[in-house]
């Protein structure tokens, strides 16, 4: 948390040093060794007493833009905003005065390049020698602002969509506090969101005594040990959702006299697979365990009348029938996997077309003989043991139409190989259906987005290098102007001096005598302070040099110009050899001293391109080259004509890629400089233009060797700018 600015306080009452008296600077013998000090950390430090900035190391440097010279010429709140100057100098003025540190502010910096970024600031006043400083370290929050309004957005959509879902849902974190109760949630408890949302008693919403909920025993990690006691052995894992947990139980505080809910719980993690909340979906079958309830209810009173009323029996068996036609629910009895018989309702849902499911094998509503054997497996123990099987599955209907089915299945006596086993079935198909939509469209949010991320920043990064190419168009056609008027003044000017040396030499070839005696007098003292003949001999040569030197400006405003070609944005016939060679030029001032270029063109057609685009290729190509050798090397430029292929190779004896770090170069972030050196964007950057021009890079790299970069560009693009293959 960042403090409030204090008020302004009164300069401190600390004596001065007696040396030195300039303001920003230390005792010589204090200066260097505080220097290193400051410079060994990589934090952002600035250092300032009263009167200035006392010392900014390197981190603080980069993050500004500044050099050491323009930080130590501005006050040292100089480089906050405008409107926060006057803030910053009260938090140093402050910190200076006192012995207990200020708390940290938040300040907006006003960099070199004219951005703003957003800085913490921590003030620690120290004394050197009696003299009072601040030593202020910084921390740039910019990058976790940029990520936070992110990752505020990516809330924000799956918010709406757990909050718009049919299926009701609450979310719990870490703490167990509710973070997200939709609406269906609210409806189905009665709960307004507005009530739940942040308590840490969830469980208030289900009973009336406090217990954990599902959701609760998967944050604490208890669910395997507490979940089976706690539910009466109902909770089991999911079989759709990994470490997912669901159970079906009844909740009598709820709607008068009281729901059936099945609900399930799933953990949610972060990026490290650490356990950071839970999500528990509900799904209200009170209807359905009514109608079992009412079966078994039926059941029993028929088994009753069995018993006690037998003549009575023609006439329940009717009430049976009907009951059993009319159900809500597929029931059908089944022996030696035969369907024996079924209802109404099972006919529909697997699309029997009216016709009598009777002796129909139970294998043909099984996708495969797995699954068949699957819950052969799981419901034989279970029914043997005169248990009834609840179990969820796969199965198709007549027609194939896959289903999802909830069962409940039981024998009428476990001990006789006879009995037929009842089957009550329920066609989920369609909340399997929503559930799996749900999980879908969150996994497909989560791609989006990181497209999206990575697609700004390649865009950032190609706007910053046509910012680039605009800035050196601009500079080029500022400085035409100048060199323009200076080499018609350079001619002009050797225009007039020749003459001038022809008069002098004529007035030094006449005969003693000839000339006036104060004409003579003067031609000799000029003669004697400027020697005319030594100035005869090296005017001209300076002449020349200045030509030669305006020839190499224009050199190299032209190939700025070629380099940025921003009045060639389009696509266009180019000489990728000119282009080549001017982007060398551009980038000469870091190469040159890493290595030697040596140069290997041929003859090229013209190649249907945008120039500049490939221009920023040849750049990132060329620079990476230079900083991939330790000291001193060599890089080989070649093109060559190829059938409708143009190759530009560009090749180092640097210390080469091992395998793992070459099948990764084209990744967007991917980089081997150190942090904060390189933003892993320049070969993905060149790869989607290469990519863009229908061509394709290609690269051969020895560790310790160096590395080879093949460019293939189309002559002619196909016109759909697809790649061939």
């Amino acid at each position: 948390m960042s403090a409030a600015i204090p008020a302004p306080i009164p300069a401190p009452m600390a004596a001065p040093l007696a040396e030195p008296a300039v303001a920003g600077e230390l005792p010589a013998d204090l200066s260097a060794e505080l220097a290193a000090a400051w410079e060994a950390v990589t934090t952002p430090v600035l250092v300032h007493d009263l009167a200035g900035i006392v010392h900014a190391n390197a981190a603080m440097l980069r993050l500004l833009g500044y050099d050491a010279a323009a930080m130590a010429a501005m006050p040292f709140e100089g480089w906050a905003a405008p409107e926060q100057r006057e803030a910053l100098r009260h938090y140093g003025l402050q910190a200076i005065a006192q012995d207990d540190p200020p708390p940290a502010i938040e300040i907006e910096a006003l960099t070199a390049s004219g951005s703003t970024r957003s800085l913490e600031l921590t003030a620690r006043p120290v004394s050197l020698r009696g003299r009072r400083l601040n030593v202020m370290t910084v921390q740039d929050l910019s990058d976790m602002r940029h990520v936070q309004t992110s990752l505020l957005d990516v809330g924000r959509v799956l918010h709406q969509i757990i909050e718009n879902s049919p299926v009701a849902s609450f979310v719990l974190d870490a703490e167990h506090r509710v973070t997200h109760w939709n609406a269906a949630c609210a409806k189905l408890t009665g709960r307004d969101r507005f009530d739940m949302l942040g308590r840490q008693d969830a469980w208030s919403a289900f009973y009336p005594d406090e217990r954990p909920l599902l959701a609760d025993l998967i944050i604490a990690g208890t669910i395997e040990a507490e979940g089976v006691p706690l539910y009466e052995g109902r909770c089991r894992r999911s079989e759709t959702v990994d470490d997912a947990y669901e159970v079906e139980s009844f909740f009598p505080q709820m709607d008068g006299g009281g729901r059936w809910l099945f609900f399930t719980a799933a953990p949610l993690r972060d990026a490290h697979g650490n356990v950071i909340g839970a999500i528990e979906t509900l799904q209200d079958v009170t209807q359905r365990r009514r109608a079992e309830e009412e079966l078994r209810r039926h059941r029993a009173e028929l088994e009753e009348l069995v018993s006690e009323r037998t003549a009575e029996l023609l006439l329940t068996h009717h009430e049976l029938e009907a009951f059993l036609e009319n159900a809500s629910v597929g029931i059908v009895t089944t022996l030696n996997q035969r369907i024996v018989r079924g209802n109404r309702k099972f006919n529909e849902m697997f699309e029997l077309d009216g016709a009598s499911p009777s002796g129909i094998p139970t294998r043909s509503f099984f996708a495969s003989d797995e699954d068949f054997q699957s819950l052969a497996s799981i419901a034989y123990p279970v029914l043997t043991r005169g248990e009834s099987l609840q179990h969820e599955m796969p199965m198709v209907s007549a027609r194939g139409r896959p289903l999802w089915i909830q069962m409940i299945a039981y024998v009428a006596n476990p001990h006789d190989r006879l009995a037929q086993t009842w089957w009550l079935l329920q066609d989920r198909s369609e909340v399997r259906r929503v559930q799996r939509e749900l999980e879908e469209n969150y996994q497909r949010i989560k791609s989006t987005n990181t497209r999206l991320e990575e697609a700004q920043n390649q865009l950032l990064q190609s706007e910053k290098m046509a910012s680039i190419g605009q800035l050196a168009a601009g500079v080029a056609h500022e400085i035409n102007n100048p060199i323009g008027f200076v080499s018609s003044n350079m001619s002009t000017l050797r225009g007039y001096v020749e003459p001038l040396f022809e008069l002098l030499d004529t007035m030094q070839a006449q005969a003693p005598g000839t000339l006036p005696e104060a004409v003579d007098r003067a031609l000799r003292e000029l003669d004697r302070r400027i020697d005319l003949a030594f100035v005869k001999e090296d005017l001209p040569q300076l002449l020349d040099e200045s030509d030669d030197g305006l020839v190499r400006v224009k050199k190299i405003v032209h190939d700025l110009k070629d380099f940025s070609r921003v009045d060639h944005a389009e696509w266009q016939d180019a000489d990728l050899n000119a282009g080549l060679e001017s982007t060398l030029n551009v980038v000469m001032n870091e190469v040159k001293y890493k290595a030697d270029v040596k140069k290997d063109y041929g003859q090229l057609p013209p190649v249907r391109c945008i120039a500049a685009q490939l221009n920023q290729v040849f750049m990132n190509l060329i620079v990476n080259a230079a900083h991939a050798i330790p000291q001193r090397g060599e890089i080989r430029l070649r093109t060559r004509a190829e059938g409708d292929w143009v190759r530009v190779e560009v090749q180092d004896t640097g210390t080469g890629m091992s395998e793992e770090v070459r099948r990764r170069i084209f990744e967007p972030f991917f980089t081997t400089k150190p942090v904060g050196k390189g933003t892993g964007l320049g070969l993905s950057l060149s790869y989607s233009i290469v990519q863009k021009h229908a061509g394709r890079i290609e690269v051969r790299s020895v560790p310790g060797e160096g590395t080879t970069f093949e460019v293939w560009i189309p002559v002619k693009p196909p016109e759909d700018g697809s790649a061939p293959g």
